[in-house]
């Protein structure tokens, strides 16, 4: 899959594609209906799909402070859109210049001068250009001056999650704020990731037997609530079973946030400045300040069970 930052980047004897355009955080199951189709018409047509994203996200620079948590990376939204079968990934950097284009520039300038769009493959409330002015019914106006097709797909999957409530960005940042990283696998179609460079903390689990690695989570992550999770620590291509402990470690009278993760039954792991990936499979207890260490020590006994116990069923 080809990857381009910034529209210079498209190469000049670029073809006829297939276009989809949002900035897709998570490319959960709404957004994998949108690509899917976009690359299912791609082929139909016999010319490559594109997935026009944006960086950073278009609220930080409208209302800056405004940045949502963000459920994947750029380089995690491309990896899994790859598995679509997208064939290309343009990242637009969202300038204040940017966001001051017309729809109709936009359009012009991305779609018809640069990627030459066949046809172009949105849900039913995309907006575009300056104030969001621009929707479906305006990008398919123009599509007959320019020669693309519009089609509109509802991504509105449904489910448990969030008590039935349309499957969405939005949403599944809720449920990872409240620790429901089950609801939000659910509209992920796997389960919640974050990511960053393991780093030298306190170093109080390998004093109390279970080491950990400290994960200096990327900007802007979404992090779950604080408290003991099931999941697991990916490092250096290797996936291990997990218990995760997010929360500023109220036992030792803590301040700083840390993502924290102990591979089961893992003896001798050297992570250090390594880049790993913690998933986030369910919840096991809240962060708890315990009458003594012995008493902590039960407690973490009973988390590593649970998460053994919880790892293990999922991949039966």
């Amino acid at each position: 899959m080809q990857r381009w930052r910034g529209l210079e980047d498209i190469p000049q004897d670029w073809g006829r594609s297939v276009v989809t355009i949002g900035s897709y955080d998570g490319v959960h199951r709404g957004h994998q209906l949108i690509i899917g189709r976009a690359v299912e018409r791609a082929r139909e047509l016999s010319v490559p799909s594109v997935v026009v994203t944006f960086d950073p996200h278009p609220s930080e620079v409208v209302r800056p402070g405004s940045h949502p948590p963000l459920l994947a990376p750029h380089h995690r939204r491309a990896e899994l859109m790859a598995e679509l079968g997208v064939d290309a990934v343009l990242i637009l950097p969202f300038t204040a210049e940017f966001s001051k284009l017309s729809p109709a520039d936009f359009i012009v300038k991305v779609l018809v001068d640069k990627l030459r769009a066949r046809a172009v493959i949105e849900g039913p409330n995309f907006r575009f250009g300056h104030k969001a002015a621009g929707n479906v019914d305006f990008l398919a106006e123009l599509g007959r001056t320019y020669d693309y097709e519009v089609e509109v797909v509802d991504l509105f999957v449904r489910g448990e999650a969030g008590g039935g409530e349309p499957f969405s960005s939005t949403l599944t940042r809720r449920l990872i704020a409240e620790g429901d990283v089950e609801g939000a696998a659910e509209i992920l179609g796997r389960s919640h990731r974050v990511e960053g460079v393991v780093v030298r903390g306190a170093q109080r689990g390998r004093e109390l037997g279970y080491p950990t690695a400290n994960v200096e989570t990327l900007p802007h992550t979404a992090i779950p609530a604080d408290g003991v999770y099931a999941g697991w620590l990916t490092a250096g291509g290797e996936r291990m079973p997990a218990a995760i402990s997010v929360g500023t470690n109220p036992q030792f009278d803590g301040t700083e946030r840390t993502v924290e993760a102990y591979a089961i039954d893992r003896v001798g792991l050297d992570l250090y400045g390594l880049h790993v990936a913690v998933d986030f499979l369910a919840y096991v207890r809240g962060m708890a300040k315990f009458e003594s260490i012995e008493a902590l020590l039960d407690a973490i006994a009973d988390d590593v069970k649970r998460a053994r116990e919880l790892t293990a069923e999922y991949d039966a």
